[in-house]
């Protein structure tokens, strides 16, 4: 049996199976660095299940780990598909051959702008980025926010210094779009940080962000 009619017959597999152990899942494809989830991007409706990504369906997902296994036929998939199920949203972080696809349940929507430089001299006496004079390169998307065992310490030493907390974000990636260390990152709590570290994948972004201080 050749690869292509095995992966054939393997994805048929998986759809009875989502079909039993799975549940009702809208399947949405961007179609721009805007609004992933806007209705006009649902493509179909279809029947999907996970399963942690070490392998026991009995089991249930540890905390700070958001990858899973896709059981669902992906022969209508990609990567950076989003699935909707009621009261969790996941991506396709990647379909590789015959494995399963790989997912991410996403816990916040996220926005990454870029400062943009002074529109003239003088205007800006210290010459910095001002405050709100940005550009939106992706918006309002659904993404993996978790912490990292790691904190900024300010430098003055004072006895009222707290520590900044790091954030890691898994998002799909976008083409033409690509994020940089000084990107601005917020979320719909309404927390702001900083890009200090951005990793493209063939999974997608994987950010490290510093949140700002205030």
């Amino acid at each position: 049996m050749d690869q292509a009619r095995l992966l054939d017959r393997l994805r048929w597999g998986m759809n009875i199976a989502a079909r039993t152990m799975g549940a009702v899942t809208d399947l949405y494809r961007p179609r721009s660095p805007f609004e992933p989830l806007n209705p006009v991007n649902r493509i179909l409706r279809m029947h999907a299940g996970f399963m942690p990504r070490r392998g026991n369906v009995l089991a249930a997902n540890v905390y700070g780990d958001a990858l899973w296994h896709g059981i669902f036929d992906a022969s209508y998939t990609q990567s950076g598909d989003y699935l909707l199920q009621p009261g969790r949203t996941l991506f396709i972080a990647t379909q590789q051959g015959l494995a399963e696809p790989l997912c991410v349940q996403t816990n916040r929507r996220v926005t990454i702008a870029r400062a943009l430089p002074p529109g003239a001299l003088g205007a800006n006496e210290y010459g910095g980025s001002i405050l709100g004079n940005t550009d939106i390169l992706m918006e309002n998307w659904p993404a993996s926010v978790l912490g990292v065992n790691d904190a900024g310490h300010p430098t003055a030493g004072l006895p009222t210094d707290v520590s900044v907390p790091f954030w890691t974000v898994l998002m799909p990636a976008w083409a033409d779009v690509i994020l940089q260390t000084g990107d601005l990152f917020s979320d719909d709590l309404g927390r702001r940080a900083v890009v200090v570290g951005s990793e493209l994948t063939e999974m997608g972004w994987r950010l490290v962000v510093k949140q700002a201080s205030t």
